[in-house]
C-alpha cells in the first residue's frame, strides 16, 4: 500500500513528453506540473485562496527551514503541515538536503549525517537520514524526499561516486526509517552529477529499492543547459515508466519545456516568486522588468494573454508605481501574475501532448517568448 499512485495517460508520439495523473491523499494532480515553492510553510506574499485561484494542486515546503523554525513538533501539534498552513490540498516537502549542503564551511559531511550550524542563530544541529525521515513524517506532506548529498558542479568523478554511493546507503537507510508507507510517498532522489555511468548506477540501485517515485538532483547547480538537458534526457530513460519523475529545482519557462520533452512529471523552482518581488514578470514575450521607466506611462497589463487577476486589472504603469513606491501590493501581483503564468504554460503543455503537437508548441512559444538562455 503506497500513499500514492501515478497513472501514465498517453505518451507522445514525437518526443518523450507524458501525461498522467498524480492521485495522492489530497487530491489528483494531472501532470506534468509545476509546484510552487513555499519554503517556510508559506508560497511568498499568496494566500492559499490565491494559489488555488492560480491553478495550483501541490506546493513544495523545505524540511530544514521548517526544522530550524517553528519546528517539526509543533507542526505535528497543529496536526500536521497542511492544517498549520490551511492548504486541504497536496504537499511536497524536499529533505533539507540541498539548503543543508549549500551551507559550505558551516556543515561537515560524514556517513552518520551532516553537521551543521543553523543560519539563523548559529546553533549546531546533526541531521542523520534517520532524523530528516522523522521531521518529514511529523510535518506530513503527501510525498517526501529521501536526505541525499547534492554534490557541487563541476566535482571531480571520484568525489561524485563516493557522494552517490552515500547518497545511496542514506536512501535506504530513510526507507528503512519511514513510518507513513500509507498516507506520505518517500522517493529516491538520482545523484551522480554529470557523469553517465554514475547516473546509471544510482537510477538502477534506486529502483531496486522501489520507491514509489523518484526525483532527479544535482542539477542547476551551475552546469551549461545543454549538458543539463542531457543528463535528465539521460536519466529518464532508467527510471519506470508507471511511476512519477521529479526534476528538481527546475522552473524557467524552457526548462519546463525541455524537460517536459525528456519525459519529466514534475518541477518546482523558487524563480517565478524570486523574480516578482525584484520586480521582474515572465510574459509571453519575455521577462519584462516591470520597475524600469519605460513603463512608467504603459496602461496595458502585463501580459495581454494572460487570464490572472492582476493582468485583469491593474496595469503596467501601476504595477510599477507601487514598486516604485515600495509597496507590499507590488510583489503580491506580480508573484500572482508568475506563478499564474507558469501554471497556464503547464496546462498548454498538458493540451499540446494530448494533441502530439508538444515541438509544434515549444517551436511556437520561442518565437513569441523571444527565447535565450535564461
Amino acid at each position: 500500500m503506497t500513499a500514492i499512485k501515478y497513472d501514465l495517460i498517453k505518451k507522445e508520439k514525437m518526443t518523450k513528453a507524458r501525461l498522467g495523473v498524480l492521485h495522492t491523499p489530497h487530491g489528483d494532480i494531472e501532470t506534468p506540473v509545476f509546484m510552487p515553492v513555499g519554503t517556510q510553510a508559506t508560497v511568498k506574499t499568496m494566500t492559499p485562496e490565491e494559489l488555488k485561484e492560480i491553478g495550483a494542486r501541490i506546493i513544495l515546503s523545505n524540511t530544514y527551514h521548517l526544522y530550524l523554525r517553528p519546528g517539526h513538533e509543533v507542526i505535528k501539534k497543529a496536526g500536521g503541515l497542511h492544517k498549520f498552513m490551511n492548504w486541504d490540498r497536496a504537499i511536497l516537502t524536499d529533505s533539507g538536503g540541498f539548503q543543508v549542503f549549500s551551507l559550505g564551511p558551516l556543515r561537515k559531511i560524514t556517513e552518520d549525517g551532516v553537521e551543521f550550524r543553523s543560519h539563523l542563530d548559529g546553533s549546531r544541529h546533526f541531521l542523520t537520514p534517520e532524523k530528516v525521515i522523522e521531521i518529514e513524517n511529523a510535518l506530513g506532506a503527501d510525498i517526501i524526499m529521501s536526505f541525499d548529498e547534492c554534490a557541487p558542479y563541476p566535482a571531480d568523478y571520484d568525489y561524485v561516486k563516493n557522494s552517490m554511493e552515500m547518497t545511496l546507503r542514506w536512501a535506504k537507510r530513510g526507507k528503512e526509517a519511514h513510518k507513513n508507507i500509507d498516507k506520505q510517498a518517500l522517493f529516491g532522489i538520482v545523484q551522480g552529477g554529470t557523469y553517465d555511468d554514475l547516473r546509471r548506477e544510482c537510477a538502477n540501485r534506486l529502483v531496486d529499492m522501489d520507491f514509489p517515485g523518484y526525483s532527479i538532483g544535482g542539477l542547476s547547480v551551475g552546469e551549461e543547459k545543454e549538458l543539463m538537458y542531457h543528463v535528465v534526457d539521460y536519466t529518464t530513460d532508467l527510471l519506470p515508466q508507471d511511476k512519477p519523475r521529479y526534476l528538481m529545482g527546475v522552473g524557467s519557462p524552457d526548462d519546463l519545456i525541455e524537460g517536459v520533452i525528456r519525459g519529466v512529471d514534475m518541477f518546482d523552482c523558487v524563480l517565478p516568486t524570486r523574480i516578482a518581488r525584484n520586480g521582474t514578470v515572465l510574459t509571453s514575450s519575455g521577462r519584462l522588468i516591470v520597475r524600469d521607466a519605460p513603463h512608467a506611462e504603459e496602461f496595458i497589463p502585463l501580459d495581454s494573454e494572460c487570464d490572472c487577476y492582476t493582468c485583469k486589472n491593474f496595469s503596467r504603469a501601476y504595477i510599477r508605481h507601487l514598486f516604485k513606491a515600495n509597496e507590499i501590493l507590488a510583489a503580491r501581483l506580480a508573484t500572482i501574475h508568475n506563478l499564474r503564468f507558469l501554471t497556464k504554460l503547464m496546462e498548454d503543455i498538458r493540451e499540446a501532448i494530448k494533441q502530439d503537437k508538444l515541438l509544434e508548441f515549444k517551436s511556437q512559444f520561442y518565437k513569441k517568448y523571444e527565447y535565450k538562455e535564461e
